[in-house]
């Protein structure tokens, strides 16, 4: 099983695992922060360890879109 998240057409993070992407998908969210560590989780991690930018991302299964969400810089 191959889980990616995807931003502007572009693979950014991919695994097998079946957890860790679903997990990513929503840290990137801010399913899983309240506002000041998702604030600090996306200024540091995603876009500056990740790669991501603000904007729409993509969790795809196996080829197939399974989720769309939000990079939101304003929570």
């Amino acid at each position: 099983m191959l889980d990616e998240i995807r931003q502007n057409g572009k693979t950014v993070l991919s695994g097998e695992d079946g957890f860790s992407m679903p997990m990513f998908f929503n840290n990137l969210c801010g399913k899983n922060f309240s506002d000041e560590k998702y604030r600090d989780y996306i200024k540091y991690i995603a876009f500056g360890e990740m790669g991501f930018k603000p904007g729409e991302i993509t969790l795809y299964r196996n080829g197939v879109q399974v989720r769309t969400g939000k990079i939101n810089i304003e929570k």
